[in-house]
């Protein structure tokens, strides 16, 4: 697995649970310098790439959705690749699901299949069988569920990203009813209650 600093794995994570997976925004403490190095270190391993669109909107810090323009004013955002869902455990849902390099030129049809993902209704989503994603509703729906630690220790990722998943890939992406209880001598347990 890729090496990732917390505030990397933070940011993959946020734009793996996005529908559009744009890495925008970035946590509201990364700002100015840090971002750009941050941002600069995951564009070099290709985790995320830079997506140039038609559109002339400015880049706003305030709103923080668009990365840059370049020069002739078109917006440029930013999109997690296979590459940087893989680095976080997250096996892309479809073939060609985000840009899979940092290197690649955008084209001048790029932008206009962009909307064209955007049009079709979502797909119900489902968990596939074999994953880290697999694993952890295994594990939240055994009896008694599973702690951080238990989570942390059997799919090798750090707290973070457990809680993450919990609640943006199960329950927000999902739709699971993931509740927790105090349990004496363990600690916090959380279940998927099935309702």
């Amino acid at each position: 697995m890729t090496k990732l600093s917390d505030t990397q794995a933070i940011i993959l994570s946020a734009a793996a649970q996005r529908e559009d997976r744009n890495v925008l925004p970035l946590p509201g403490s990364l700002r100015g310098g840090a971002a750009a190095k941050v941002v600069g270190a995951l564009l070099k391993r290709g985790l995320i790439a830079e997506t140039t669109t038609d559109s002339k909107t400015k880049a706003d810090a305030a709103l923080n959705r668009i990365w840059r323009n370049d020069e002739d004013g078109r917006a440029i955002l930013l999109h997690i690749t296979d590459a940087g869902l893989a680095a976080i455990g997250v096996e892309p849902e479809s073939p060609d699901p985000a840009p899979t390099g940092a290197a690649t030129a955008p084209t001048a049809e790029a932008p206009q299949d962009a909307p064209a993902e955007a049009d079709p209704a979502p797909k119900p989503r489902a968990p596939r069988t074999g994953t880290k994603q697999a694993k952890l509703i295994e594990m939240l729906r055994a009896d008694g569920g599973a702690t951080i630690d238990e989570i942390v220790a059997a799919l090798d990722w750090q707290a973070h990203t457990a809680r993450g998943a919990m609640s943006g890939a199960l329950k927000k992406k999902l739709g699971l009813t993931i509740t927790s209880e105090k349990i004496e001598g363990r600690g916090r347990a959380y279940r998927i209650t099935d309702n």
